[in-house]
């Protein structure tokens, strides 16, 4: 099976870019995380956002994961409702404080085993040197200045 999504990125543009392979790729295995999760890059983002007792409103999330205030603020509604989540007024002003509740943070571990399974699989289907050359040529890429 190609990691590529060949039918949403036309050939003449996968052509010999090196960024459009790796945003393939990239976009593949998070498609792939999500439907055997069943939780969006979004919602995961933020209960990793969440971990460790941390207690943060909504402005703050969407600040810290570069996410629009608006689709912060409706995750957080939806994780609210599933229990994943409280929110609460903070004792001034009107920001509402979001933390994990232990519904959430079992739902985030899980999150958590099933991305470090996807790892291992990866890791297997590659030699040490070869991943040493990956994270390598990826951290060229993300340093690239263009």
């Amino acid at each position: 099976m190609s990691i590529l999504p060949r039918k949403e990125i036309p050939d003449d543009i996968l052509k010999d870019s090196v960024l459009a392979h790796l945003a393939a790729a990239y976009f593949s295995v998070g498609k792939r995380l999500e439907r055997k999760t069943q939780c969006s890059a979004t919602r995961g983002f933020i209960l990793s956002a969440l971990r460790g007792g941390t207690t943060l409103n909504q402005n703050q999330i969407a600040t810290l994961l570069g996410f629009d205030r608006t689709v912060v603020h409706r995750a957080v509604k939806s994780l609210a409702q599933e229990g994943l989540v409280l929110e609460h007024r903070a004792k001034t002003g009107r920001a509402i404080r979001v933390q994990l509740t232990a519904k959430g943070r079992k739902y985030r571990e899980r999150l958590i085993e099933a991305r470090e399974i996807a790892e291992e699989s990866v890791r297997r289907q590659m030699t040490s040197e070869e991943r040493k050359t990956l994270l390598r040529l990826l951290k060229l890429v993300a340093e690239c200045d263009f």
